[in-house]
């Protein structure tokens, strides 16, 4: 595995990949990898000749200081772990190199509705800051194809705009979120929890297949709130930010699961000090 800090060695390998004819697959990251992240590389290697992962832990799309200074960081172990899983070339760069001139003002990408809700109505300005280090990043690699979890599945429907507005050639996948054996879907933040509360989080994937199974017998939002009775009964010193049944392509809520083709139930929950995201696609219509 190839490893680069600046952006100039970094294209000057990426292009003489391509000149070979190579399809370069991309799985941008900010560190702490598990399997998720492993399984997305996997992917990239199933599509593509070469495949580049990066880490960066992005200040800007953080609203919180504390959040942005606890997370995990384990550099070494990262490295070992890509190149024990084949991945072609490591991007690692500092904030200078993504950012080299600070003061210019940052693109500001409009994303209608997707970003209001959820994710963007507890974490203002958060997407915008994830766009814009994915757009630099983009920028950078210049790849064939980008690689994305759902367990981030707002971030991945603002990703998809933004590569609509800025007319990227580049195709995007979505790639299934993997979980713990417990259903806890894998994160870097679960490093954070004790055993207790990693025990008490995999109530939330629960919540969700409950939303899945009342499909059939109550509409969404009397299916949202008993999610939520649900973890409130399980995880009592839990705080749930939302639990919201949205179409999937807007975000929009639904209030007959008939409303849109594809709908998903998504939520954040803070268990002790870690915020913990999850979703679930639902089946199609049933009615």
């Amino acid at each position: 595995m190839y490893l680069f800090k600046t952006v100039k060695n970094l294209q000057h390998y990426l292009f003489a990949s391509k000149n070979r004819g190579e399809s370069i697959g991309f799985v941008p990251t900010m560190g702490a990898l598990h399997q998720g992240h492993i399984s997305l590389l996997a992917f990239a290697q199933k599509h593509c000749s070469l495949t580049v992962c990066s880490i960066f832990v992005n200040p800007t799309q953080f609203n919180e200081k504390e959040d942005f200074d606890k997370y995990p960081r384990t550099t070494e172990a990262d490295i070992a772990l890509l190149e024990a899983n084949g991945c072609h070339v490591l991007f690692l760069p500092d904030v200078q190199e993504i950012y080299p001139h600070p003061d210019e003002p940052a693109p500001v990408f409009d994303f209608g509705y997707l970003d209001k809700p959820m994710e963007g109505a507890h974490r203002p300005g958060h997407f915008n800051g994830v766009a814009q280090v994915v757009n630099r990043l983009l920028q950078i690699v210049q790849p064939h194809h980008l690689f994305m979890g759902q367990k981030d599945y707002q971030q991945y429907k603002i990703i998809e705009k933004m590569l609509h507005l800025t007319h990227s050639s580049v195709t995007l996948h979505m790639c299934p979120t993997l979980r713990e054996p417990s259903g806890l879907a894998m994160s870097s933040r679960n490093t954070r929890l004790n055993p207790k509360e990693r025990e008490q989080a995999a109530h939330i994937y629960h919540a969700l297949l409950l939303v899945q199974q009342n499909m059939a017998l109550l509409p969404p939002q009397q299916a949202r709130m008993a999610a939520l009775n649900y973890l409130e009964q399980h995880l009592p010193d839990a705080r749930p930010e939302y639990l919201d049944i949205v179409n999937a392509h807007t975000l929009e809520p639904v209030q007959h699961w008939a409303d849109a083709a594809q709908t998903v139930v998504c939520t954040a929950v803070r268990v002790g000090n870690v915020r913990l995201i999850d979703n679930l696609l639902l089946p199609g219509k049933t009615t």
